[in-house]
């Protein structure tokens, strides 16, 4: 983690609390897209608070992981309106194309797929996140064009 990108950003804010996601998320960038332990330690240092309240921020909010995750990461929100609309036939179809589980991460390390609680875009469901780019009105039938475009790019 760069310690001084941290100490720049804490200036910007009059109380180092206001400062912890925006170092978590710079945190996490710099640390392949998780934080591991060590990480959250650091930015806790970085900004003279404890490791627990760090990881009471990193733990609560979805855009931060606490595990490995693959090189593309897939996010299908599945409050109500994404619901109603199919997102849990999104999600298994994601599924079977991407041959791993909600919640997890292939084994070889390419995909991880995800369910987010908003992505806030509740009148476009069901919404997708592919490398935190959003996808909008996502269908089942959407899925295998979707992954045929990710194992292309």
């Amino acid at each position: 983690m760069n310690d001084a990108q941290i100490q720049r950003l804490r200036k910007q804010y009059p109380d180092p609390l206001s400062a912890v996601m925006p170092a978590l998320r710079i945190a996490q960038e710099q640390n392949g897209g998780w934080l591991s332990p060590d990480t959250i330690r650091e930015v806790a240092d970085a900004l003279e608070l404890t490791p627990a309240y760090c990881l009471s921020i990193a733990s609560f909010y979805d855009q931060y992981r606490l595990e490995p995750v693959g090189r593309r990461v897939v996010e299908v929100c599945t409050n109500v309106p994404c619901a109603l609309a199919g997102a849990q036939q999104v999600v298994e179809a994601f599924e079977r194309e991407l041959e791993v589980t909600a919640g997890s991460t292939r084994e070889d390390g390419e995909y991880t797929l995800g369910t987010i609680e908003c992505l806030g875009g509740c009148g476009w469901a069901t919404v997708v996140a592919i490398d935190n780019r959003h996808r909008l009105r996502v269908t089942a039938d959407d899925v295998p064009g979707i992954v045929k475009e990710l194992r292309g790019a």
